[in-house]
């Protein structure tokens, strides 16, 4: 490990607040699916990346925030929880929760991946966040997890609630009909990552608006955020 990776590793230990019992838990976090392409390394061991943590992450992110959230708004319905909740564990969201972690910096990648910018890619931190998340979890268990995710959300948490949208691709819908033009149309323009763990991206068009493209651990929540994203342009949200 380089002696600035090192420290980057170093300062994001200081940051979450967890002294890890197995490092290589937090090693494999940060270990980028890119390590070991085009053939074995010289250790003659093929590395192991972050996916399936990533994978496991997700879900206990996912939990974490749901708790919170049925705690903090015991008056709010299911539909007003659910889009909090997105918008807490989006990929856009961690990825600036990672951004403040350091976590680009920490990250370990190919050579190849280094040199297109990888420590700088929201997918990357936002993958690597979710993983490292999963570590703490596997190390120290829910509460350890528990104790990084109120520490390393807590910007996040404390944003207003922005307008709840139950169903944003209807009210998309709504805006393109409202100015006689046709139901906004979705297509996946690409499918990143692993099988159970894949990225889509999906660009989303309405007539003679310029279209955008948004990504999603699904096709449907991909497609939810580029309406969201358009609303938001648009200035309708």
């Amino acid at each position: 490990m380089s002696n600035i990776r090192s420290e980057a590793v170093a300062e994001l230990v200081r940051r979450l607040g967890h002294d890890f019992a197995d490092p290589r838990l937090l090693d494999r976090a940060l270990t980028h699916s890119s390590v070991g392409e085009g053939g074995t390394p010289p250790s003659g061991k093929i590395a192991r990346h972050n996916q399936r943590l990533e994978f496991l992450g997700d879900r206990v992110l996912g939990l974490l925030v749901a708790d919170r959230l049925h705690r903090d708004f015991p008056e709010a319905d299911e539909g007003q929880l659910s889009s909090r909740l997105h918008s807490l564990v989006d990929r856009t969201a961690c990825g600036r929760v990672g951004e403040a972690l350091g976590i680009g910096a920490a990250v370990r990648l190919s050579p190849g991946e280094t040199k297109s910018g990888g420590r700088q890619k929201e997918g990357v931190i936002a993958d690597a966040t979710e993983a490292v998340l999963a570590a703490v979890f596997l190390d120290g268990g829910l509460e350890a997890a528990r104790a990084v995710f109120e520490k390393a959300w807590a910007d996040e948490l404390a944003k207003p609630p922005e307008r709840s949208l139950t169903n944003p691709k209807s009210a998309l819908q709504e805006w393109a009909q409202s100015f006689g033009r046709p139901l906004p149309t979705y297509r996946i323009v690409a499918q990143t990552g692993s099988d159970h763990a894949p990225t889509f991206t999906v660009e989303v068009a309405v007539q003679n608006i310029e279209p955008l493209t948004a990504q999603g651990r699904s096709r449907q929540d991909a497609e939810k955020s580029a309406a969201v994203a358009m609303l938001k342009r648009e200035g309708v949200i």
